[in-house]
């Protein structure tokens, strides 16, 4: 199977060094970051590619564009992990048509297009007869969407439930664990690399509403945006508010919440008992999904990181793989 990789960041190339390191039968044959990129039918040297980048902060040939790579380059999936842009959703958006376009399989990590543009990107997939494939934007590791598409097909969701931003439940954590300020920990968390110089998204609550809003449309069909999500942030949490609770037994988390029956999209802190299942520690995720069937079922995980992130893009990989791509 051939790939082409378009985001060569710290994603980009823990998806690199994973397919090297497993020899997975996966070929890299187009790669590009947003300063170059190269293309090669036989085959990218993964080594030599992660070795200019580090040295050069370039992966490839600077006349070459990420859009020469979707739109020349021979290879089965499209592998789309630029930074997201959750207003516009570009360039990933462009990126994912031009692949689906050519009726090339396409893998992402990237919120924005699956936030603003599903409907229209699965009705190109389906159209050309190939697999658009998104695992990556929800929760890291865990493999949410593919449980909720296949694992639970048939149940009936009432109610989904989860920490889904690693930098809002550390920020709580610390300032549960040890007293700090949100301040005290937002800046921990940076120092950690767990936050942005600019954390905006995470803290105000955005990046959670906008996973919310993936699975409400891709999932349970509810035709959401982000404007329909009611979103409160921690950045006004105090202290003192994670003492009282904690005098109680309880604690905080952020939590993002769908109930469809009642068309209800909320992100917000809230106040739960702290041997419930939804209280992880540190950057952490996880997902409480009660259905009809199979009743309530909690997946814990890793949210976030580049050979996290990695597992859940070659799962999609090699769910293609095996289903359309002939001759592996």
């Amino acid at each position: 199977m051939r790939i082409a990789l378009l985001g060569f960041g710290s994603v980009g190339q823990g998806i690199a060094r994973a397919l090297r390191e497993k020899d997975l039968g996966i070929s890299i044959t187009g790669i590009a970051d947003s300063r170059s990129g190269l293309i090669a039918p036989g085959g990218i040297d993964i080594d030599a590619a992660l070795a200019q980048k580090r040295e050069l902060g370039y992966c490839g040939d600077p006349s070459v564009r990420p859009m020469d790579v979707a739109l020349l380059a021979e290879y089965d999936a499209l592998v789309e992990v630029t930074p997201t842009d959750v207003i516009t959703g570009e360039p990933a958006l462009t990126h994912i048509r031009a692949a689906l376009g050519r009726g090339r399989h396409v893998v992402t990590s990237n919120k924005g297009p699956i936030a603003l543009a599903y409907d229209d990107l699965i009705a190109e997939a389906e159209s050309r007869h190939v697999s658009l494939r998104y695992e990556a934007t929800v929760c890291g590791a865990i493999p949410i969407i593919h449980a909720l598409q296949e694992g639970l097909a048939g149940n009936r969701v009432k109610r989904l439930s989860g920490v889904l931003n690693g930098t809002c439940n550390y920020i709580l954590t610390r300032m549960s664990d040890e007293g700090l300020t949100y301040e005290q920990a937002l800046m921990e968390a940076r120092e950690l690399g767990y936050a942005e110089a600019d954390p905006t998204y995470d803290v105000k609550g955005i990046d959670a509403a906008i996973k919310l809003v993936i699975l409400a449309n891709t999932i349970l069909h509810m035709d959401k945006a982000l404007d329909d999500v009611q979103i409160t942030g921690i950045d006004l949490l105090t202290p003192d508010a994670l003492r009282l609770a904690e005098e109680q037994e309880m604690t905080i988390r952020l939590i993002g919440e769908i109930i469809p029956d009642e068309d209800i999209l909320r992100v917000s802190p809230r106040i739960i008992g702290k041997a419930h299942p939804l209280v992880v520690e540190g950057t952490l995720n996880a997902v409480t999904v009660d259905t009809d069937m199979a009743g309530e079922i909690t997946f814990i995980g890793k949210g976030a990181g580049s050979v996290e992130t990695a597992s859940a893009i070659i799962g999609d990989l090699l769910f293609i793989r095996d289903r359309y791509v002939t001759g592996t």
